[in-house]
């Protein structure tokens, strides 16, 4: 059972939330601040453009800010997805690095880390779960105190989150011809796209086609139907498994536009001795 998949940005309001679905759940996702999370229920799957990482209940990880991706929730052996979300904020990471003593040479990382149980984290997202009941946000006083605590607890476990949470500089204009090949198939406007290539809109879009000599829609369309046609070709998937995975977000448009673009229909593939054109070059 799917969930019709929206674009969001992960930009909450509260710093502690938890987060609940009772069915199969997936969104695209920028993750907008450093957000450490406890899966307490259920399974979760983060798809970034170089990984895919899955967490079970009683997983910890550390998303960095910045980070596109595609986020799915699942319920398992029964039991609805749920968890834990803490969001550190540049303005509150400033002020508790305003009062600490750590090394400003350490390199950031853009990686998710997964963290190992520790006493001192367990218990600390383990505080969290009295939380849960409350029909109204916490004190701000006490999510400050809270924040602090995650943040000593973390450098205490694992120094190098200083690199991580003391780099408060915004992304940089990048080559966008390397970030668009690696992430054209994430579901975003193409506001989110420029933002995180370090571009207003109108320069995105006129380096765009600077770099590809075509408009960025189209040119986004091209590379999901190629990828689909790839994952159904050569890699056997179903075309219900394929069309969320190159950012399609509706089954019946994907498969009006695929048999648009290449003649056949996803579902040829498992038709008996059906054989599809191969696309000349085309490699992932």
């Amino acid at each position: 059972m799917y969930s019709i998949m929206v674009p969001l940005r992960i930009e909450y309001a509260p710093i502690l939330m938890s987060c609940v679905e009772d069915k199969f759940f997936k969104t695209e996702a920028v993750w907008e601040y450093h957000s450490l999370m406890r899966v307490i229920s259920g399974e979760m799957k983060v798809v970034l453009a170089e990984d895919t990482y899955t967490f079970n209940a009683g997983d910890t990880f550390l998303v960095p800010r910045n980070r596109l991706s595609s986020v799915m929730k699942y319920p398992k052996d029964g039991v609805r997805y749920s968890c834990i979300l803490i969001t550190f904020r540049p303005e509150q990471l400033k002020e508790y690095y305003s009062k600490q003593k750590f090394n400003p040479k350490l390199p950031s990382w853009q990686k998710i880390k997964r963290y190992d149980p520790h006493p001192l984290l367990d218990s600390y997202m383990g505080s969290f779960l009295p939380y849960l009941d409350l029909k109204k946000a916490l004190p701000q006083e006490l999510i400050r105190i809270k924040l602090e605590e995650g943040l000593t607890i973390l450098r205490t476990i694992d120094p190098s989150v200083d690199g991580l949470f003391s780099d408060f500089s915004e992304p940089g204009k990048i080559d966008i011809g390397d970030f668009m090949e690696k992430n054209f198939m994430f579901n975003l406007p193409l506001e989110n796209f420029a933002q995180l290539t370090g571009r207003s809109i109108s320069t995105f879009n006129r380096d765009f086609r600077k770099a590809f000599n075509t408009p960025p829609q189209k040119w986004l369309m091209q590379k999901r139907l190629e990828l689909a046609h790839y994952q159904l070709a050569e890699k056997k998937k179903k075309p219900t498994d394929v069309y969320q995975e190159v950012g399609f977000e509706n089954f019946s448009h994907f498969s009006y536009i695929f048999k648009k673009h290449f003649g056949y229909s996803p579902g040829d593939f498992d038709r008996p001795k059906f054989l599809s054109p191969q696309l000349p070059g085309y490699q992932t």
